[in-house]
């Protein structure tokens, strides 16, 4: 597996090897030895696998006092992934680092805890896969506007499907 380290400390893009033929490929989707060996030292206790349509923007979603470290993956179309550094006091505060994930790529996506994450279609559909590090809990939710100023995330669209909840969330700064 290729690791590359991004410009938040912790969020990480991994390339698992893949092996294929003419009968497909296999790829081990996680190995906890292996992401230890890499610094993933979480340990994973929830997946959930969502499926949007183009367009689609979720996010930018956090839990504040039971943050969720999250390894995400493309099974099927593409995404832009966006992980928002939202620990208090932290020197990279604000920053955001984004990614296109692709099913034909397998490629990985590490936010850990204290990240705020949000994705947007890009394909006609998408299903995108999720390990987290600790339990959904729905009245622990925060979430930052996805078209902040003040963090100015380059999406690759500008008038996104939104949920009513990320359509009303909040600026960082009032957060």
């Amino acid at each position: 597996m290729n690791v590359t380290t991004t410009i938040l400390p912790g969020v990480l893009l991994i390339t698992p090897k893949v092996f294929g033929d003419s009968r497909g490929f296999f790829l081990e989707t996680f190995n906890a030895e292996r992401y230890l060996k890499i610094g993933i030292q979480d340990t994973f206790v929830q997946d959930n696998h969502s499926h949007s349509a183009k367009g689609v923007l979720r996010g930018l979603h956090f839990q504040k006092n039971y943050p969720q470290g999250k390894l995400v993956c493309v099974t099927s179309g593409s995404v832009f992934d966006v992980a928002v550094d939202v620990r208090k006091g932290s020197a990279t505060f604000g920053k955001w680092v984004g990614v296109t994930l692709t099913a034909e790529s397998h490629q990985q996506f590490y936010v850990p805890s204290g990240f705020a994450h949000g994705f947007c279609v890009l394909s006609d559909t998408a299903d995108f896969h999720y390990k987290c590090t600790d339990y959904y809990h729905p009245e622990d939710e925060g979430s930052v506007r996805w078209d902040d100023p003040d963090i100015g995330i380059q999406w690759p669209i500008s008038t996104p499907i939104l949920s009513p909840k990320d359509a009303k969330a909040p600026y960082l700064k009032e957060l």
